[in-house]
């Protein structure tokens, strides 16, 4: 560390290990606070947090509520050490994607890693209400204990032909280029750039109302009930049947994710660091 004039952490293990080494190197150090909530939101972890957020400079946080959940758990006295930078997106990646093609399957995607956060299993649960040609694509890697608990409801359902788990990709826009709907399950959220790139694909996208989804989506895409299949099924085919309402939640969606321009995310850190 002593060889560099910054050294920014993300996520628990670096945040520690980084706050650690702060005692023996004279850079300056930050991190960055990417959900609204954790595992370690209690008493028990409170003091420990305290410490290790104390050896930083600054605390960046990826939305509001990430700051104001922060600031809940480690005290009032760190509100001047954090501070707000959305994260960001490549729009030119997504953006301007063309329709995808006429085909017999409607196609719902959802892009996430399989962690406990993510709710995978009430997206699953949806297509068993849907007409037998909505098919669904899962893309993402993670825990492999809750990749196959995922496998186990698609069999226990029998959805075994209208399931698909694609694992780790590359080729993000065209998957999403190949859906009708994009959908993000999740059970809470810091900024999800997954949602961000589903919105700004051009393709309708819906969310569970949940916190750090809440605030992104409500007014643009479409939001259901944390963990409510059925609803969640009755939105996804209103989708895929009225197009014109698909086009005019697409149209919304885009509008919003370019208020997350990377360049914009890039221009605040390096402001950031500057001071």
């Amino acid at each position: 560390m002593c060889d560099y004039d910054i050294v920014h952490s993300h996520n628990t293990a670096c945040q520690y290990f980084v706050a650690i080494a702060s005692l023996f190197a004279q850079c300056r150090v930050f991190t960055t606070e990417h959900n609204t909530s954790n595992r370690r939101r209690n008493v028990w972890w409170r003091m420990l947090d305290r410490w290790m957020y104390g050896r930083y400079e600054k605390l960046v946080c990826i939305s509001e509520l990430t700051k104001k959940n922060l600031i809940q758990h480690i005290g009032i006295s760190f509100e001047g050490k954090c501070v707000v930078i959305y994260n960001g997106i490549d729009l030119k990646t997504f953006a301007g994607i063309s329709s995808s093609s006429i085909t017999n399957e409607k196609k719902v995607l959802m892009v996430s890693a399989f962690r406990e956060q993510k709710d995978q299993k009430t997206l699953i649960k949806a297509v068993k209400d849907l007409p037998s040609d909505y098919v669904l694509e899962l893309a993402g890697g993670g825990e492999e204990r809750l990749i196959n608990e995922c496998k186990q409801l698609v069999r226990e359902l029998q959805l075994d032909e209208r399931v698909e788990f694609l694992g780790v990709r590359t080729d993000i826009p065209a998957l999403l280029n190949a859906a009708n709907v994009v959908v993000l399950s999740s059970h809470y959220e810091g900024l999800s750039l997954s949602s961000l790139e589903g919105m700004a694909s051009g393709k309708p996208f819906v969310a569970s109302d949940v916190e750090g989804l809440r605030d992104i989506v409500s007014g643009y895409g479409v939001l259901f009930p944390h963990g409510d299949a059925k609803v969640l099924a009755t939105e996804i085919r209103r989708l895929c049947e009225d197009t014109l309402y698909a086009k005019q939640v697409a149209v919304k969606c885009q509008e919003r994710a370019k208020m997350f321009d990377i360049e914009v995310m890039a221009q605040n850190y390096w402001c950031l660091y500057q001071k």
